[in-house]
């Protein structure tokens, strides 16, 4: 469903898990009670989506859709049990959003780089020797 353009869609309890509806338009869709646990909803448009009881349980979202529906989040899954905040990872209150950092070493410059686990040759048919 990549690039899917449903504005106003009620998906109302729908079981839309492992979906890849990345870069879709859901402006005012209806996902209340829907489980999406492991979608990929990255550069999409949920502007005015009504997403309570919505299931995102290791869902895929950029940082700016995440804040977005944090905004809104509330509500239990019927089917699953888990809390649309939960899911979504939002902060101790509707209007904070988690804020993640990425590692170390990316941002510190004296920081030890990771250690390498397995020689690169491992995954590739080209050597690097």
């Amino acid at each position: 469903m990549m690039k899917l353009v449903a504005p106003g869609v009620d998906f109302t309890g729908a079981d839309m898990s492992d979906a890849l509806m990345d870069r879709s338009v859901f402006v005012d869709a209806n996902f209340t009670n829907a489980v999406l646990q492991r979608v990929v909803l990255t550069l999409s448009d949920l502007n005015g989506a009504t997403i309570e009881g919505a299931d995102f349980t290791d869902a895929l979202l950029d940082k700016t859709t995440q804040q977005k529906l944090c905004e809104t989040a509330s509500g239990t899954n019927p089917v699953t049990g888990r809390q649309t905040r939960q899911t979504l990872k939002c902060g101790g209150n509707r209007f904070s959003a988690r804020q993640s950092t990425p590692s170390r070493y990316m941002t510190d410059e004296t920081a030890p780089t990771p250690k390498q686990e397995f020689d690169a040759d491992r995954f590739s048919m080209y050597t690097t020797k």
